[in-house]
């Protein structure tokens, strides 16, 4: 089958996982995904792009109904955190740069990158993120968590499941109640499970209204 064939073949799926991601806030509670489901679902998140390829996003899935009681009212007791299937945290890892060394001794080991561009790039990376201001570096998790977030709703629909990313939480209380260390920044939260409603079918504005070529028109 040529790669043209392939393509038509999957374009409508994916499509059609676009189109069918809702934010859901109501969910089916007897519903349950496997540690191991949720893996798989986290494996193939992580394909995400991030900067420099340092990965630093850090994922904490809160399935205890338990820990849920104990998120809910840091979550503005938003009924989806013990109703669905889990919570997963995303956390942005502020000296992600430090796994550097790792993350390209893996590329050499594949033989993807010589060995000498990878120690270059190791030495670049460290350099850069240990001098830059906290506040860009802060920047830089919370774009590439975006990115792996996104990516995480769409697996996730892809496979039956729905999703609501929440930023309604209070993130200082969080790191205090899930004792989370100070190298890691709360991002946001998705619930994710089996929708027991529907979510809110929305819209969008028109393209013309965000999207320009070459120029952005006069405010």
């Amino acid at each position: 089958m040529s790669i043209e064939q392939s393509s038509q073949k999957v374009e409508p799926q994916f499509f059609d996982v676009i189109q069918d991601r809702r934010s859901v806030r109501y969910y089916d509670s007897e519903v349950k995904i496997s540690q191991e489901e949720m893996k798989d679902i986290l494996q193939l998140a992580t394909l995400a792009p991030s900067g420099a390829n340092l990965q630093p996003w850090r994922f904490l899935v809160i399935d205890s109904q338990e820990l849920k009681q104990k998120l809910l009212p840091i979550a503005n007791s938003q009924q989806q955190v013990i109703e669905a299937s889990a919570v997963i945290a995303v956390l942005g890892d502020l000296e992600g740069y430090t796994m550097a060394e790792k993350v390209y001794g893996m590329a050499v080991d594949a033989g993807y990158m010589p060995e000498e561009t990878a120690k270059s790039f190791v030495e670049r990376y460290q350099r850069l993120f240990a001098n830059m201001p906290p506040e860009n570096v802060l920047q830089k998790v919370f774009i590439d968590c975006g990115l792996v977030s996104m990516q995480l709703m769409l697996v996730a629909r892809a496979k039956g499941y729905d999703t609501v990313p929440m930023g309604g939480f209070d993130p200082m209380k969080f790191v205090e109640q899930f004792d989370i260390p100070a190298r890691y920044a709360p991002v946001m939260l998705i619930a994710i499970g089996k929708a027991a409603k529907p979510g809110h079918r929305t819209l969008r504005l028109p393209l013309e209204e965000v999207a320009f070529f070459n120029e952005l028109p006069n405010a």
